[in-house]
């Protein structure tokens, strides 16, 4: 086995990046740390390496979590082609499901609904809240004794352990963007 050197970790372009952002100059950084103007221009070329405890100082300075500087910032967006989505025709005509992310976000499950007029989805519940854009059409959204009806632009969220229903209503189809925690509601893995 070949001792082969250890690579450090380069985090110069993730500091410099979200300094600048934060319209901050290395002056201003350096007020809110404690750390040398110098020592601080050396640790964004990555000519120097920062401690955890630096590390510690200049994310709470930047306001991001200490991991934020470690990221892997070679890997490249993740993409689902439309026509790629996992997708189900609902039961009884009530319209289809899409799963926008494909099944590949590791927090969220996002899907994209149509319904025909008329059609509604009948009351469930599941674990986590369920929050929905109307893209097109009108949706009566219903959960206990509360009534909404929403349009094209509006946000509505459900608290999804309550029971409740979504109803296509109006003359034309209703198309809605729906996420929920992953595992909130049954991804789709099969293709109709």
């Amino acid at each position: 086995m070949t001792d082969s050197p250890r690579r450090r970790p380069l985090v110069g372009v993730q500091i410099r990046r979200r300094r600048r952002d934060r319209n901050l100059t290395l002056s201003g950084v350096a007020e809110l740390t404690g750390l040398n103007i110098g020592y601080l221009s050396q640790v964004e070329n990555d000519k120097a390496s920062p401690s955890l405890e630096t590390l510690a100082a200049l994310a709470d300075a930047l306001d991001v979590p200490i991991a934020w500087f470690l990221l892997d910032t070679s890997m490249a967006p993740r993409v689902v082609r439309a026509s790629e989505r996992p997708r189900r025709q609902m039961p009884r005509g009530a319209g289809a499901m899409s799963q926008v992310d494909g099944g590949i976000a590791r927090d969220i499950a996002i899907f994209e609904g149509t319904m025909p007029p008329g059609h509604r989805t009948g009351f469930h519940e599941h674990p986590g809240d369920e929050h929905h854009i109307v893209l097109s059409g009108r949706v009566r959204f219903t959960q206990g004794e509360s009534v909404v009806d929403a349009g094209p632009g509006d946000y509505v969220l459900l608290d999804g352990t309550l029971p409740h229903d979504a109803e296509a209503i109006g003359d034309e189809p209703a198309r809605l963007m729906i996420v929920y925690p992953r595992g909130g509601h049954s991804e789709l893995t099969r293709r109709d």
